[in-house]
């Protein structure tokens, strides 16, 4: 098994051994497959990609092909000790009603995405006047599957206004590595941002 890139491997860390997982956007299994291995968890992933289904299949990873914005219904409330999502909030059409099925869901959930608020991406849009191009965000404007952009503070506003709490934060570069200006100042500094999340 090839080795999970460090944010990942941070999620694996706040995952309790034994937990039942809910995966969604699972992409090609590998977090799953870790934790069934090294944490013993049980569960499920959620993934639309068709290659990616196949990738988890070969793992024996059990999955659900499914498109995250046609909603949850499918699963009981409480059903999952952890639901998680990695780098797919800011593709979803409806995040906040995503987010508000995984605090549903799960017991606790657990988000990662892009902070657009980067001291890069602002610089970046003032010097040029275009969207920026970014190692954690590679494509034109015109062809991202990033359609809801969010910073770090606007998260966080977002989990105080639906009753949301945060149980842990991180926030690292891209290379996932935290340094002290994340720490003071995640908002400006922090590239990637992890949450663990939990409703009131």
């Amino acid at each position: 098994m090839k080795k999970l890139r460090p944010e990942l491997q941070t999620i694996c860390d706040w995952v309790e051994p034994g937990s039942r997982v809910l995966d969604l956007g699972c992409g090609d299994g590998a977090l799953l497959q870790w934790l069934e291995q090294h944490r013993d968890t049980t569960g499920y992933g959620v993934e639309i990609d068709r290659g990616n289904v196949l990738s988890c299949v070969k793992k024996n990873v059990n999955i659900i092909q499914a498109d995250l914005d046609a909603g949850l219904t499918d699963f009981a409330d409480a059903s999952f000790d952890y639901v998680i999502m990695t780098q797919a909030l800011q593709a979803l059409h409806r995040p906040d009603k995503t987010l508000a099925e995984m605090i549903r869901v799960g017991r606790q959930s657990i988000v990662t995405f892009p902070n657009f608020g980067l001291w890069k991406h602002r610089l970046y849009l003032t010097m040029n006047g275009r969207m920026p191009v970014s190692k954690a965000l590679p494509a034109q404007w015109y062809d991202t599957q990033n359609i809801h952009l969010c910073t770090v503070n606007d998260f966080e506003r977002f989990c105080a206004d639906h009753a949301m709490v945060i149980a842990k934060r991180d926030l690292v570069d891209y290379s996932h590595r935290p340094n002290a200006l994340m720490k003071l100042w995640p908002n400006l500094f922090g590239e990637v941002a992890l949450y663990q999340i939990n409703g009131k």
